[in-house]
């Protein structure tokens, strides 16, 4: 049986992130990706140049033809800038009782530019974290999920992801990447006990799209029927053994994308 994830996401045209690195994570983890474009965006590894979003009956059409056919195990949501878009989504999943959702709440590109409405935020809160089996903030986008400062040590991501909890979530993993020291610490809290992730940091730039490659590899993970803390933990081996190998990339002049093919790609 072919695992399937469905990853749904705005598109970057300079490939690094969103639809695209989804895509490239399903692959690389032994995953058929499909795919629900939720916005188009102008960008490339220096900024977002604009933003085009989905008019929200045709994302629904598009979560329709994906679940009329396919046999989709695990589904990853990303980009969603309106509030009319978070909720064709929410009731597009609702309607085919949709499994192993994990929710990555993008708020900012890595180059600073805001993807999301304001007002959208709360939609968020209220339409999609309760219906999702994992939650995926960043530290700066938990931090506006709770209405708190950014968390500075892990007992105040541990604090912060009890609140996103405490909005109808079911487990959080809330990643440490933005913050300092040798170890880029994540922390996977729900009922039982919390799991640290911790890998060492790597000094690089190369960063475009690695909260997008996580929470996707996570979905692979489920999709081919791990558990959820066995999926985080083969998610964060990934995404940094695929941050250090990124050095032997070169594209473009700014935040350059993480190396998804590490394992599979001749170093050139």
């Amino acid at each position: 049986m072919t695992a399937i994830a469905l990853t749904i996401a705005g598109s970057d045209s300079s490939g690094g992130a969103g639809i695209q690195a989804d895509l490239k994570t399903f692959a690389a983890l032994d995953v058929y990706g499909a795919c629900v474009i939720t916005a188009l965006t102008a960008q490339n590894t220096q900024g977002v140049r604009g933003i085009h979003d989905v008019p929200p009956d045709f994302i629904r059409a598009q979560i329709d033809a994906v679940f009329f056919d396919l046999d989709v195990a695990a589904v990853k949501i990303g980009m969603l800038s309106q509030i009319a878009s978070i909720e064709a989504v929410a009731q597009g999943l609702a309607a085919h009782r949709a499994r192993n959702i994990v929710l990555d709440p993008v708020m900012v590109a890595t180059s600073g530019d805001r993807l999301i409405a304001p007002k959208a935020v709360e939609a968020l809160r209220k339409n999609l974290v309760p219906r999702s089996l994992v939650v995926t903030p960043n530290l700066p986008e938990a931090a506006v999920l709770v209405g708190a400062s950014v968390a500075r040590n892990e007992r105040e991501m541990e604090v912060q992801a009890r609140e996103i909890l405490a909005l109808g979530g079911r487990n959080v993993l809330i990643k440490g990447g933005h913050g300092t020291g040798d170890e880029s610490v994540d922390l996977l809290v729900g009922e039982g006990d919390v799991v640290r992730l911790s890998e060492k940091r790597i000094a690089t730039t190369s960063l475009h799209g690695t909260g997008c490659t996580l929470s996707s590899a996570i979905a692979a993970g489920l999709a081919r029927g791990l558990n959820l803390k066995s999926a985080a933990e083969d998610a964060k081996e990934y995404v940094t053994a695929a941050i250090a190998a990124a050095r032997n990339l070169h594209i473009g002049h700014g935040h350059g994308p993480l190396h998804h093919f590490h394992a599979t790609w001749r170093e050139s």
